[in-house]
């Protein structure tokens, strides 16, 4: 009796299956992980297309119709082509309540570098008597202005809407009447100009002078996770300031739902619209950090005022060197967080301007101006 012969299993299948296997793998990384302008990106549209980004929006809820609108506008206005000037420049706005003491200082400053700036000044109170002719005739129309109230914001967007006018103006510093230059006009400009990023301060702060003042009745259009806080000394780039000028949503909602003494809270609409805003809309897009340095290691409501005892060349030389952002919640924590400030992947100092200098303090500036401005 002949003994049957065995049949070697037949190994196409395992062939089979492991060369799907392959391809599967291939295609899920290639979906996941595409080159950017590849082949692959164009074929599986991943995440990491800007096809599949441009086109993909996956809401976390049903938008409103207010909403919805605005969405489509602000898409619009921050996809449009930057403008190709041959000297753009510098919009330099100025809110004050009268008169501008460091004008003598900014004329240092500006002077060389006319075809490189402009100047707004808002003033609140008091018609300003201006000592420098570059700030002669640059008054806007003006309205009052009360700490800690919409106003303050009004006020910023009034000096947005007029330095808009000028299509020259491609990026805009707002600066108080206690603000001085800590760099000379090129470094400045160079700096500002040749930015990716609006120099926005926003950060989280989990305390009651951060999200404490948020308000139930922003919803749903400003949800608490969003909600931001910073200084209102901001650099920002056209886009961002038409997008400003643009949105009355959320700006609605901060006028009503943001302001002191409501329902028990202390909210300051200048402290958290635009940090909140560009969270939303441009997280990617600002900096997190303002460039106008201020000292609130006092521990009070205002920060620091220096008098003119207090100019030195190393407390100037001091606050140039900054080169880390620091933010520190208000809750029982105190976490503080710590960030590099980077130009486009360069370490620099954080700072381009500085407040709050005493009117006194213009002489010991100026003498030191020259020396002062070239220390990096």
């Amino acid at each position: 009796m002949s003994e049957s012969r065995q049949r070697p299993p037949f190994k196409g299948p395992r062939w089979i299956i492991t060369l799907v296997i392959l391809v599967t793998v291939v295609v899920i990384t290639a979906f996941i992980y595409p080159p950017r302008n590849s082949v692959a990106c164009y074929m599986f549209s991943g995440p990491g297309c800007p096809l599949y980004q441009q086109f993909l929006f996956v809401p976390s809820r049903e938008l409103t119709d207010t909403e919805a609108a605005a969405q489509v506008v602000t898409n619009e206005l921050m996809n449009l082509p930057e403008s190709k000037i041959a000297t753009p420049k510098i919009a330099f706005m100025f809110l004050t309540p009268g008169t501008l003491p460091f004008e003598p200082l900014w004329e240092m400053f500006l002077r060389g570098h006319e075809n490189k700036f402009s100047i707004y000044v808002h003033a609140s109170k008091k018609i300003p008597v201006h000592t420098s002719s570059y700030f002669v005739g640059r008054d806007i129309h003006s309205h009052k202005v009360a700490w800690g109230q919409i106003s303050m914001v009004d006020a910023e967007r009034r000096l947005l809407a007029h330095a808009l006018i000028d299509p020259y103006n491609q990026h805009f510093v707002l600066l108080s009447d206690s603000c001085v230059p800590l760099f000379d006009f090129n470094y400045v400009y160079n700096h500002l100009i040749f930015a990716n990023l609006s120099y926005i301060d926003c950060f989280e702060d989990p305390g009651p002078h951060g999200n404490g003042r948020y308000s139930q009745h922003m919803l749903p259009e400003v949800e608490k996770k969003d909600f931001r806080k910073g200084s209102q000394w901001f650099s920002m780039k056209r886009r961002h300031a038409i997008v400003v000028m643009a949105d009355s949503l959320y700006y609605t909602k901060f006028k009503l739902f943001c302001r002191p003494n409501m329902e028990g809270r202390n909210c300051y609409a200048d402290e958290h619209y635009f940090p909140t805003l560009f969270n939303m809309i441009d997280p990617e897009g600002i900096a997190n950090w303002s460039v106008t340095h201020v000292d609130w290691s006092e521990g009070k409501w205002h920060p620091k005022l220096y008098n003119a005892r207090d100019i030195t060349p190393y407390l100037l030389r001091k606050i140039k060197s900054i080169q880390l952002a620091y933010h520190v919640t208000s809750d029982a924590k105190k976490v503080t967080t710590v960030k590099p400030c980077l130009w486009k992947g360069e370490q620099r100092p954080c700072y381009l301007f500085a407040r709050k200098f005493n009117p006194e303090t213009l002489d010991r500036l100026m003498y030191l101006f020259p020396n002062y401005t070239s220390l990096v």
